[in-house]
């Protein structure tokens, strides 16, 4: 698929590093799989993989984190 940032890039398989902030609690999903824009970077989740790293995130509000690093698990 065409970057919908760049426009000029096309994405490709890859693995990212999500950081999600709210309020005082910052999270770090590493290895997350995604689309990645070749050219600017730019990356996309998929539903499932989404929906994992918020779940995560949100876990990590409900206690209270102030800082929390994970690895994505499929």
């Amino acid at each position: 698929m065409n970057c919908l940032i760049c426009k000029t890039g096309e994405t490709r398989p890859g693995r990212v590093t999500v950081t999600l902030q709210r309020g005082e609690t910052t999270v770090l999903v590493k290895d997350v799989p995604a689309e990645v824009c070749a050219n600017c970077g730019e990356y996309y989740l998929d539903q499932t993989a989404a929906r994992k790293v918020y779940a995560q995130a949100e876990d990590a509000v409900s206690r209270h984190a102030e800082v929390e690093i994970l690895r994505f698990a499929a």
